[in-house]
């Protein structure tokens, strides 16, 4: 199964694409029939080569096998009628391959569970998986780079560098531009190129 999920491995290295994901969720198991299904993916794109995030974009996906919980809501602060009218997730996919060139970059994630929810989500709604092998696990890369023992949340990692994190914790688009800018972070510390910049 895994060559019909993943692509070639990443072949152009200018950017860099920060995706974090919302998905359906629940206080507990989904209600009988539904399935947790991506409906936010936020994205972010980082030039590598200068260490700046370019732009960040919110792709909405309306949900065919669930519906948007109260519990979901006071986490993501998305509703039903905010992805009612949204694209499918075969949209959203087509946009990521053809605007982002998703299965040629390099793509990363806090952690991975944006990888494992993006292979099971296309698999059961038979969706073409838009991204190639290369994942990058910016969570794991943190906890390396300071020889932590084990990984970290978000909001800890901002505090551990002295960093403010931007816009609303739990939304796609926020997350992945907080998440892009952690990762320009560590890579500019590797590099040893010094301060941020503003």
């Amino acid at each position: 199964t895994s060559s019909r999920y993943h692509g070639c491995m990443a072949k152009i290295f200018d950017q860099v694409l920060v995706i974090d994901i919302e998905s359906t969720c629940w206080q507990g198991p989904p209600p009988r029939g539904q399935l947790s299904e991506i409906i936010e993916i936020g994205i972010c794109t980082v030039d590598l080569r200068k260490l700046e995030r370019l732009e960040k974009r919110s792709i909405m996906v309306k949900p065919v096998r669930s519906r948007v919980s109260e519990f979901c809501t006071s986490l993501t602060t998305l509703t039903n009628d905010d992805v009612f009218h949204a694209g499918t997730l075969a949209d959203a996919v087509s946009i990521l391959k053809k605007e982002y060139r998703a299965l040629d970059r390099l793509w990363g994630s806090w952690g991975d569970y944006d990888r494992r929810q993006f292979e099971i989500v296309c698999r059961e709604l038979t969706v073409p998986y838009p991204f190639g092998r290369s994942h990058l696990n910016i969570k794991t890369l943190f906890a390396i780079a300071f020889g932590d023992e084990a990984e970290i949340g978000l909001d800890t990692a901002f505090d551990r560098l002295g960093m403010k994190m931007e816009g609303t914790h739990h939304r796609g688009v926020d997350d992945a531009w907080n998440i892009a800018g952690i990762m320009c972070e560590l890579f500019r510390r590797l590099r040893g190129t010094g301060e941020r910049p503003a």
